[in-house]
């Protein structure tokens, strides 16, 4: 018993020699490092941070789960002795970069077009917390409200990050400060632009009647339209959200990350746009709220 104690006494102060000699290793390297290698790594986390929106894409995760497919084969085939099949494989991932190019043509032009879009101020501001989005909000619940009692479909994109140019240009530019009034209108059922999608980017109405790329999502419902699909495409591709006012049923509709949230009361939208717009909760936030209510209150008693 007392030489299993002393056993263990010396496994402990061992473990705690290593860990010493290790912490000692680390604060040596960092006495050795100079302001490049400091720099090296600023930079080296700037890139991350830049890259963590695309990453989370489903494009992005098909391409990786290609590459990643590809040399745990190759491993495997080297193991196993798959002669053959490894240098089949081999020569394979030599030109891989130009199969990937030619394969993922039209994910890598996404990416690269999502890299080009991205605002490096907000690096330095985080998510766009700022006033002025309230109103902004405010305005787009009061039409969606309105357009789901008269069952009128909508198709509103937020851009966040990523500018959407791509999409931009296949619209009207229009470039209006956003109200009630203009989003009705080009909406309403006989206007030119009421097929297509708006895009509100900077607070403004950057364009309409504008073609979103479709989800070929499974999990979606088989009543839901190529309005939805739209939607929850373009939320697919990229880090904008996207409200559905649905022209059948009137419900309104939220896609974010490729996942889509139905039948939401006109306070859960406004919250939701809140919380993903990154609109500061002050009092002339909660202003604007009350003035909705009270709005919607009038509405109803004049419907009465």
């Amino acid at each position: 018993m007392r030489f299993c104690t002393i056993t263990r006494k010396k496994q402990i102060s061992k473990g705690d020699s290593e860990a010493m000699d290790s912490f000692r290793e680390i604060v040596q390297q960092f006495s050795t490092m100079q302001w490049q290698d400091y720099l090296d790594i600023a930079l080296v986390a700037l890139l991350l941070y830049w890259c963590l929106p695309i990453l989370r894409s489903r494009t992005t995760i098909r391409i990786a789960g290609a590459v990643a497919g590809l040399l745990i084969i190759t491993w495997l085939t080297s193991i196993l002795k798959l002669h053959t099949l490894n240098f089949l494989l081999t020569s394979l991932m030599t030109v891989g970069l130009l199969a990937l190019v030619i394969l993922f043509q039209p994910e890598l032009r996404r990416m690269l077009d999502h890299l080009g879009n991205m605002k490096i101020r907000s690096f330095f501001e985080g998510m766009e917390k700022r006033s002025d989005v309230d109103p902004l909000i405010h305005q787009v619940i009061l039409a969606c409200e309105t357009m789901s009692r008269e069952k009128v479909g909508a198709l509103i994109v937020f851009s966040r990050a990523q500018g959407l140019d791509e999409y931009i240009k296949t619209g009207t530019v229009i470039d209006a400060e956003v109200s009630e009034q203009l989003i009705r209108n080009i909406f309403f059922p006989k206007a030119s632009l009421h097929d297509g999608a708006m895009i509100i980017r900077d607070g403004r109405v950057a364009a309409a009647g504008c073609v979103l790329p479709l989800s070929d999502s499974k999990r979606m419902s088989a009543d839901l339209g190529t309005r939805h699909r739209a939607g929850v495409g373009m939320s697919e591709v990229s880090d904008a959200v996207v409200v559905i006012v649905s022209e059948e049923t009137g419900t309104i509709s939220v896609a974010e990350d490729g996942m889509l949230k139905r039948h939401l009361a006109p306070q859960m939208l406004e919250q939701m746009l809140h919380t993903a717009l990154g609109a500061e909760e002050t009092e002339k936030a909660e202003h604007s709220r009350l003035r909705l209510r009270q709005k919607m209150t009038r509405k109803e008693k004049g419907d009465r």
